[in-house]
């Protein structure tokens, strides 16, 4: 499976931005997915996951600003960020593994993208 990211920018505080995750390869379907990131001199931290049977979880820090979605059809994973902030800027990654778990360990996933650079300025 590959991955292509793409979606980043640089925006204002307050803007939006959509993620994508093109998946190419194999059907995503049966994958748990998540999007990570990494800002500058800080570790990769997890944002949010997404698990086969379509449940989430997010960082504490994006609830109710972040969305992670799916389209199985286009093999497809989203990310709708919302209501950005400065400290939300960074490289955002995306992961996937066919599993029924999914992990906030970005090195578990046995697929990873390239990153998309989200830049969020005051």
């Amino acid at each position: 499976v590959q991955l292509q990211a793409s979606g980043g920018g640089s925006v204002q505080a307050g803007d939006s931005l959509r993620l994508a995750c093109v998946a190419s390869g194999r059907t995503i379907s049966n994958y748990a997915m998540a999007w990570f990131r990494q800002a500058p001199e800080k570790e990769r931290e997890i944002v949010a996951r997404i698990m086969r049977n379509g449940n989430t979880f997010y960082q504490e820090s994006v609830k109710d600003r972040f969305f992670i979605s799916r389209d199985n059809a286009k093999n497809t994973l989203f990310l709708q960020m919302n209501s950005l902030k400065p400290e939300d800027t960074a490289v955002y990654y995306c992961a996937a593994k066919d599993s029924t778990v999914s992990s906030p360990n970005f090195w578990w996933y046995s697929y990873r993208g390239q990153g998309t650079q989200v830049t969020v300025s005051s």
